[in-house]
Order: C-alpha cells, then structure tokens, then sequence
C-alpha cells in the first residue's frame, strides 16, 4: 500500500488542455490561405511539383505553435507524430503497390485485354448503361478510377460520339461506373487509406459503404437505362479501329483474366490486401515475360 501511495506521488500528471474551436481552426486556417496564395498567385499549376509540400510543412508548424502555447510538450508532439504515421504504414503501403499493379496490368495486356473485350458487348440502346457497367468491373479490378477514365473511358466517348449520344451523357456514366468501382474496390488507394485513418477493418469498412452505394449505383443504371431507350442513335458504333490498335499494341487473349479473377477470388477469401495486390502484381509481371508476350515482342520490333 505505501509502495503504491509513494507511485502515485512520484507520477507526473499531464493535464490535457481542451483547445477552443478558434484555436483548433488556427491551422486549418493558416493552411488554406498559404495554399490559395500558393497555388493562385504564386506557382499556379506548377504548385504540384513541389511548393505545396512545404506549405503542409508550414502548416504543421502553425499546429505546433499553438500546440506549444498551450503547454503540449515537443515529445508529446513527436509521439502523437510518430503515432499517425505508423497507423497509416498499411495505407501507404498499399498506395504503392497498387501502383506497381497498374502497370504490371497495363503493359502485360490485362487491362487492355478487359477494354477489347468490353467494348465488343456495346448496344445503342444499352450504351450508357453498358459504359456504367463496363468502367464498374474495369475499375473494381484495378482500383483506380482514373486509369479506368483515361482508357476506357475515352474510347467510349469516341464511341458514343459516332453514334450522336452527347459526350456530357456518356461521360457522366463512365465517371459513375469508375468512382463506384473505386469506391468499392479493396484495391483502391482510397478505400485503403479510408480504413486506415478511421481505425477499422477493410472489408467491414466496404460492406458498410455498400448500403448506400449500392442503392446509389442501381438507381443510376435504371436512369441511364430509360434515358438510352428515349435516345435517337445513328447507327452501329464502328469499333472496329480501335479493336485493331488495342490489339497491335497489346498481347489480348481471355487467358488474362484469370490474373484479376485470382485477385478477385483471394479479395472474396479476405486475404491481407497487400498479399493480393503482391501476387496480382507478381501474376502480371511473369504474364509479361510469358513466351508469347515475348514473341510478340520480337515481331514488332522485326516489323518496325
């Protein structure tokens, strides 16, 4: 008893001080008019290539002065530091290997393989809600709704073009397809970080966001569904040139699938996430390096 009595006297308290609302806004604050500032007036688009990374820093130095004039100490302040960053090691982890996933994909022909074949399902009358389906599994696949955009996406624009649907129509159902499969990818760098900072578990963290984004991608198919049944088309939509292009610049073949369906099938086991994007990653390197992707390799390189 006097042992513990002469602990309790011996133990430094710490008090912790409750911030006001304006004082916890001081860096908020601070750092929104040093990016406007930076990014308006100073370096404009050049911003990104490095001068908003100092700007964080000086906010970060907002934050620790006012931290320090209310009595947090520099060792708290690196602790709480160090205690942020290990909690979103995985996050970061995973932002790079999604990375080195999406090109292993893109150059082995996985990705190129999932657009040739999902341009060859296309029907006017489905075409927008076909675009919303086709950006949805291309980007639950690679989780990332950018590269989705930036190839299928633009190929279906081109497409519905030549059929006189509006570009604004068919480029807001390839928007809504790529961020739902984004949103719901365990691959996406996002759902990962989302996870992360709030401190739970992958996939119950995308099963709860189902239960409003599944609602949300259902009632967007049933518009575009009804607004592609009251559109007046031209025509066929004539792929046949892209095909060709995706196919001479590609090793295309059905066999590829079975990369993104071993992800797909470890992610549905709950494997750790960085174990499926490591051997998703791994599948389409040694794809790479397959004889076939070799040869083709070679006859372009004969022909050109």
């Amino acid at each position: 008893m006097k042992n513990e009595e002469t602990y309790r006297q011996e133990e430094e308290v710490i008090y912790n001080v409750e911030l006001s609302i304006w004082e916890a806004l001081i860096p908020v604050i601070a750092l929104i008019i040093m990016l406007f500032y930076n990014v308006f007036f100073a370096f404009g688009d050049a911003a990104l290539g490095g001068s908003n990374q100092f700007i964080l820093l000086m906010g970060a130095a907002v934050a620790a002065i006012v931290g320090y004039f209310n009595k947090v100490s520099y060792h708290k302040m690196l602790e709480e530091v160090a205690e942020n960053v290990r909690s979103t090691t995985g996050a970061i982890l995973i932002l790079l290997m999604v990375g080195a996933l999406a090109g292993t994909w893109l150059i082995s022909g996985i990705i190129p393989t999932m657009i040739y074949y999902g341009l060859q399902i296309l029907n006017p009358q489905w075409f927008l809600a076909a675009c919303v389906v086709i950006c949805s599994i291309i980007s639950i696949a690679t989780g990332s709704s950018w590269t989705t955009s930036a190839t299928v996406g633009i190929a279906l624009i081109g497409i519905g073009g030549a059929l006189g649907i509006p570009s604004g129509m068919i480029a807001g159902a390839v928007i809504s397809g790529a961020y739902f499969g984004d949103k719901m990818s365990p691959l996406s760098d996002t759902t990962n970080l989302a996870s992360a900072m709030a401190g739970s578990e992958l996939f119950s963290h995308i099963r709860y966001m189902a239960l409003t984004t599944t609602p949300s991608i259902l009632l967007t198919l049933l518009i575009f569904v009804f607004i592609g049944f009251g559109l007046k088309t031209e025509g066929t939509p004539d792929i046949s040139d892209k095909l060709i292009a995706i196919d001479a610049a590609f090793y295309i073949s059905p066999w590829l699938f079975l990369v993104p369906a071993v992800v797909i099938f470890m992610i549905i086991k709950k494997s750790p996430p960085l174990v499926a994007l490591l051997v998703g990653t791994l599948l389409g390197a040694l794809q790479r390096l397959s004889p076939n992707q070799i040869l083709l390799q070679k006859l372009e390189e004969e022909i050109t």
